[in-house]
């Protein structure tokens, strides 16, 4: 059976913000507009320790964050930022610094002017800045901070810190209504009400809009979703995405790509974390990994060299190809501190490790370089396939180290090449 037209490709749907820049020294990371969506992350470090965060955010951002957000609630945490952030210059680490400010933002930033010059960005939660005629003196003195030292600032609501004034004025505009909203409705328009208007009145302080980053934070996948739908239609800023608690492990990796990828599929949002808990003795930035390959697998950012790998079944019954698999992204992603400026490229070169011969011929023509190891019972012999034609057979003990030493001498060839023309 013809059709008249082809199969349309998936893609992310366009989103019109405005764009923020956040800036640290020589390094300018734009923020919604034309500029790619943002990989973010957060320290757990005690921010008073500044050789340690100084060391978790420089791990953070070899990992691939654009940004990180620091801690910043005491007047202690607030004299660390400085030196922090001159300790992160030292190691060749530009990455913003952006500063978590909750109940006493406004004295820490006025108190301690080499911290709000330290930073970057601000994060300022409408919910936790005091009430009445003090919230709004405590948030126009952050604002005028930002203004002063030329900074972004991001008004970050909260399911869990809701304004309570302005959720009990929205309840009762409810109970007036002749069918009145279930208690989650009115919930998703206070948080959506909070930052707009939060928003608006920065824009009357006279705020650049532009430098105004919004989000409204939720736990569930759903709530998520529909706030944040709400949101983009109603407002033009840029946008930051993220569950407020994702959870651990494979719950929270799995909770934040579910929320993340309907959005982003959608155009909607500039700037993502996945806020996952940490398993004991997991390293942070298993944060920035699930938040790159998000973006990576939706084809929206290229950050390493992607690895195609079958899952294996009843004809992988050894274990050479997973290990071949674990190798190869481990030394791919190893070698990306080195290659990013050396290769310019390289990490949108696609790698196949395959188990045997059902798929695996096939799946390593598609890719730049690929291998389809022996199956169980196979011939012991794993063809390589370079640019979809077969250029080579490995045989023996040593397959994981020659084809690591193949890739290695693609990737100079291509890629090196590529930077010297």
């Amino acid at each position: 059976m013809e059709t008249a037209m082809p199969v349309a490709s998936a893609k992310a749907q366009p989103r019109t913000s405005r764009q923020a820049r956040v800036v640290w020294g020589k390094n300018v990371v734009s923020v919604g507009g034309n500029a790619p969506v943002r990989v973010q992350s957060m320290t757990n470090t005690d921010t008073t320790d500044v050789i340690g965060t100084a060391i978790q955010v420089k791990e953070l951002a070899i990992a691939g964050s654009e940004m990180v957000r620091l801690t910043v609630n005491t007047p202690e945490a607030a004299q660390a930022v400085a030196p922090i952030r001159e300790q992160l210059d030292r190691m060749g680490i530009d990455v913003p610094l952006i500063g978590d400010f909750h109940y006493n933002g406004h004295r820490l930033l006025t108190d301690f002017p080499e911290c709000a010059q330290a930073l970057s960005k601000y994060r300022i939660n409408p919910g936790n800045v005091g009430k009445g005629d003090k919230r709004d003196k405590q948030f126009g003195l952050m604002i005028e901070a930002a203004i002063r030292w030329d900074k972004a600032v991001r008004i970050g609501v909260n399911w869990g810190s809701l304004d309570q004034e302005l959720l009990a004025d929205l309840m009762n505009q409810n109970n007036r209504r002749a069918k009145p909203w279930d208690a989650k409705p009115v919930m998703y328009e206070a948080l959506i009400t909070s930052a707009i208007t939060s928003a608006q009145q920065a824009v009357e302080m006279r705020m650049n809009p532009d430098q105004i980053i919004l989000s409204c934070k939720v736990s569930g996948v759903q709530d998520l979703i529909s706030v944040y739908r709400e949101l983009s239609r109603r407002c033009d800023y840029a946008l930051h995405l993220g569950l407020t608690e994702a959870g651990m492990g494979t719950k929270g990796a799995v909770a934040s790509t579910a929320a993340l990828s309907v959005l982003l599929q959608e155009g909607i949002g500039d700037t993502i974390r996945v806020s996952l808990t940490p398993q004991p003795g997991e390293s942070r930035t298993q944060e920035v990994v699930i938040a790159a390959e998000i973006l990576q697998s939706l084809e929206l950012r290229s950050f390493v060299p992607s690895v195609t790998a079958c899952p294996g079944c009843g004809r992988t019954t050894s274990t050479t190809f997973q290990e071949l698999t674990l190798k190869i992204e481990e030394y791919l992603r190893a070698q990306m501190p080195l290659w990013k400026d050396k290769y310019p490229g390289v990490e949108q070169m696609k790698v196949a490790v395959m188990g045997c011969i059902v798929n695996g011929p096939g799946e390593s023509k598609q890719a730049d370089i690929g291998i389809s190891l022996p199956g169980t019972g196979e011939a012991p012999a794993a063809p390589v396939f370079i640019d979809g034609e077969k250029r080579m057979t490995l045989r023996g003990e040593h397959i994981a180290q020659e084809f690591q030493a193949i890739v290695e001498n693609y990737v100079q060839n291509r890629f090196g090449a590529r930077a010297a023309a």
